[in-house]
């Protein structure tokens, strides 16, 4: 394998989760009956640039299909997430009428709705048709297509150029980063600033988020590998900010090297982090392999420990991290006895690899668990408060990551 940034061959392996299905691939009830396909989820570290990460074994194609059943405008934190960004870069960066905005990766529309709110002019790139057409249904121009260069160039040819590029969570999830990365050039305006959030590898690594390595994440990315990766298609990061979204996570800004946006402190003040953290060296990355066996271990003790007692144990939350939980584990149906998701999209179907189904909320209230299993630990809080009813018959919460807690 050859690092997917710098081409240099890759040997050191960060985890190695066994073999898992694609986190979002759900399944209907008569696929039961059909084989369901393994893939190596095995996560290496490149000695060179630093830049982690999985062969691609799963195609890109294929795991963003036209039914994709991820859709973020479910989560409301995320919602009010998107909504302060869009006040602030709108403030910042003094977009109005005569400007636009393009994200990549704009899933239904959660983000580019808060723009077309204030009148400024927007258009949604979103390769997946399920998500895009949800997008259409808000009325936000969009385009079913995947991003590089290429469609950079298409756009740019059409005259469509971007004051404000926003890239959420997308810069993890595309196998050729370099080719990805040479298509903001094309689009983005001689000062438009590009903004790109992802979470940070350091943060994966210090609070032991394994359940965030997935088939959909080729990359785990710092800041230290992302400046590298920016700089070799004539971008440069001139600000970046430390966020709270799944579990830590960084915004950078991101501009042509020849723009005159002046370069933040808070650049270097990050850069210095990482390096205190030892993420300029190998031994940054070893060890990680225990700490995902010792929360497996926990888990799979509190669940034993539970059905002995008689106790019932159902999840919240049919998230791919959650998935990528349960398979390593091996957790299957009737160890936990069903997921509740409040997304439509996931209802009635099954959590692939577990075969665990997904229901309505409702069926909490109905079947009264003893425990309830929060699987996107990042918005707890948010489910806690959405789920406090489930105090009145004695039900307690349980997160497995940083590490195994029941609250």
């Amino acid at each position: 394998m050859k690092c997917r940034f710098c081409k240099t061959a890759v040997s050191h392996v960060f985890a190695d989760l066994d073999f898992s299905p694609p986190s979002n691939s759900y399944l209907k009830l008569e696929q039961l009956n059909e084989p369901e396909t393994f893939y190596p989820l095995k996560i290496w570290t490149c000695s060179s640039c630093f830049l982690t990460q999985i062969d691609e074994f799963k195609k890109h194609d294929d795991i963003f299909s036209a039914d994709y059943a991820y859709f973020s405008s479910f989560s409301s934190s995320w919602l009010r997430h998107a909504k302060e960004y869009a006040t602030a870069m709108t403030a910042r960066f003094k977009l109005g009428p005569s400007s636009r905005v393009i994200e990549v990766a704009s899933n239904d529309g959660y983000l580019l709705q808060y723009f077309k709110e204030a009148g400024i002019p927007c258009l949604g790139i979103e390769p997946t048709r399920s998500t895009a057409e949800a997008a259409r249904a808000k009325g936000i121009d969009t385009r079913e297509v995947f991003f590089g260069s290429e469609t950079g160039k298409a756009l740019y040819n059409e005259g469509l150029t971007a004051d404000l590029m926003a890239a959420n969570n997308v810069l993890a999830h595309v196998p050729d980063i370099n080719d990805f990365v040479a298509g903001f050039k094309h689009v983005l305006k001689p000062e438009g600033v590009l903004t790109f959030e992802f979470p940070h590898l350091m943060q994966l690594v210090q609070n032991n988020q394994f359940d965030t390595i997935y088939h959909e994440h080729f990359s785990y990315l710092s800041l230290g590998t992302v400046r590298k990766i920016m700089e070799t298609q004539g971008l440069r990061i001139f600000d970046v900010e430390e966020l709270w979204t799944h579990g830590g996570s960084l915004r950078v800004f991101v501009t042509h090297d020849t723009a005159t946006h002046p370069l933040s402190p808070n650049v270097q003040k990050l850069l210095d982090k990482e390096k205190a953290a030892g993420m300029d060296d190998m031994t940054f990355y070893t060890g990680f392999q225990e700490k995902v066996d010792a929360i497996r271990d926990a888990f799979l003790h509190f669940i034993a420990t539970a059905r002995h007692a008689g106790k019932t144990i159902a999840g919240y939350g049919a998230a791919a991290k959650g998935n990528t939980l349960l398979n390593y584990c091996g957790v299957k149906a009737g160890l936990l006895d069903y997921v509740c998701d409040l997304s439509p999209h996931k209802q009635g179907l099954l959590l692939p690899g577990s075969h665990i189904p997904v229901v309505s909320p409702d069926r909490l209230r109905d079947t009264k668990p003893d425990y309830i299993v929060i699987f996107p630990w990042n918005i707890r809080e948010e489910i806690a408060n959405q789920l406090s009813y489930a105090r009145e018959w004695g039900a307690k919460f349980v997160v497995a990551i940083p590490s195994l807690e029941i609250f």
